[in-house]
């Protein structure tokens, strides 16, 4: 673990995708189901893994690329979300660590913010057998504007009843960064996942090889 500033963590906030969960391969073989379905070729799964992390709808905007309108889009993001529900729990697994590293924090609350809609998040923790470690989950269709926004970050830490000083966000790209730098939180980043993240732009306070690393962060 290299670390930045220090600080007392007691209350963590995760993002999904990437982080907690390795749910690329559902993510890219959902959206070439659509593409197949609509009559275009399919992508390449780092392409479309690096096009993760804003929410599906821009997703969806973005495999289709610019020459596509609204309602393209519109219908696009329909056959992909039919695809994925059908989809997201055939290869998506927790990464090496996870399990063990939220037991190891069941003591202080946690909650889970990504872009992906909260319905589908929700059904992938509890049908992983997750769902149970986190106070609350929230997604892209959860508060007005998604991550990087903070108002989603901070409406989640005053329900767990956590200051953003003694607050750390997780993630894997610099979307999950950012969010924790404009809530004032502390920023941690795994050293795994496929989320495009820049540490000579958007550096982390700490970065992790595994979750079972954050007990280090509660330790005074």
């Amino acid at each position: 673990m290299t670390t930045g500033k220090k600080g007392t963590v007691r209350a963590f906030v995760f993002d999904l995708d990437g982080t907690l969960l390795d749910t690329k391969m559902d993510l890219v073989n959902s959206v070439n189901a659509m593409l197949r379905e609509i009559g275009r070729p399919g992508l390449g799964a780092d392409l479309v893994a690096s096009y993760v992390g804003h929410g599906a709808p821009q997703l969806i905007a973005r495999v289709l690329g610019p020459h596509a309108n609204d309602e393209q889009r519109r219908e696009a993001l329909a056959v992909f979300l039919k695809h994925y529900a059908e989809q997201k729990l055939n290869r998506t697994r927790p990464y090496p660590g996870v399990v063990d590293g939220l037991r190891a924090l069941a003591g202080y609350p946690m909650a889970v913010l990504t872009n992906k809609p909260t319905r589908l998040s929700v059904e992938i923790l509890g049908g992983l057998g997750l769902a149970h470690f986190f106070r609350a989950i929230y997604g892209g269709d959860s508060f007005e504007r998604k991550k990087p926004d903070p108002r989603g970050a901070l409406a989640i830490l005053k329900e767990l009843q956590a200051t953003p000083t003694n607050a750390a966000m997780i993630g894997d790209s610099d979307v999950d960064i950012q969010t924790a730098r404009n809530a004032g939180m502390l920023a941690v980043a795994v050293n795994y996942g496929f989320g495009q993240h820049h540490p000579r732009l958007c550096p982390a306070d700490f970065y992790v090889d595994s979750l079972a690393e954050l007990a280090y962060l509660t330790k005074k």
